[in-house]
């Protein structure tokens, strides 16, 4: 199995997330081919490979590559995973850590997930989990997808 996280361009760090994973990692307890795209974060994964940045082309190639995406809880990874129709383990940036402004990204996780869309994990205890559940994961209702994907990058298009 082949994970890709995917933490966007949000220029707040993402560093509780990339620890757990690269402890899972160390552990055994994901045994997986992992690659991050770690954005602004700090923290450099030991046990898995990153780049801070990737041109979109090769972005696309790792979501290609993937059979699960890890995401923060942006719009930009959330649509690429529904396009490419990947299974999909989101986590929120939360405010409480300084990973984001506010607590917006919870909402959109919750939504996700109640819509069977992808998997929220609002406890990094769960991720192993989450992880094994990812694997045979696929979202409901096909027919939605093309509908949520326009709705995001309104949203998106309407944030600039």
């Amino acid at each position: 199995m082949r994970i890709f996280i995917a933490l966007g361009t949000h220029p707040q760090q993402f560093d509780r997330l990339l620890e757990k994973i690269d402890s899972l990692a160390e552990s055994k307890k994901i045994k997986a081919e992992i690659f991050a795209q770690t954005g602004s974060s700090a923290y450099e994964p030991k046990n898995f490979g990153s780049e801070k940045f990737l041109p979109p082309e090769e972005f696309s190639k790792e979501f290609e590559k993937a059979d699960v995406i890890i995401s923060h809880g942006g719009a930009g990874a959330i649509i690429n995973a529904l396009e490419f129709k990947k299974p999909l383990i989101i986590v929120p940036r939360l405010k409480k850590f300084g990973e984001h402004t506010d607590d917006h990204q919870i909402d959109l996780a919750k939504a996700m997930h109640e819509r069977k869309k992808a998997i929220a994990v609002f406890d990094l205890g769960k991720l192993p989990e989450a992880i094994g559940k990812a694997e045979h994961f696929r979202a409901e209702k096909e027919s939605e997808r093309n509908s949520l994907v326009k709705r995001l990058e309104k949203f998106i298009g309407e944030g600039k």
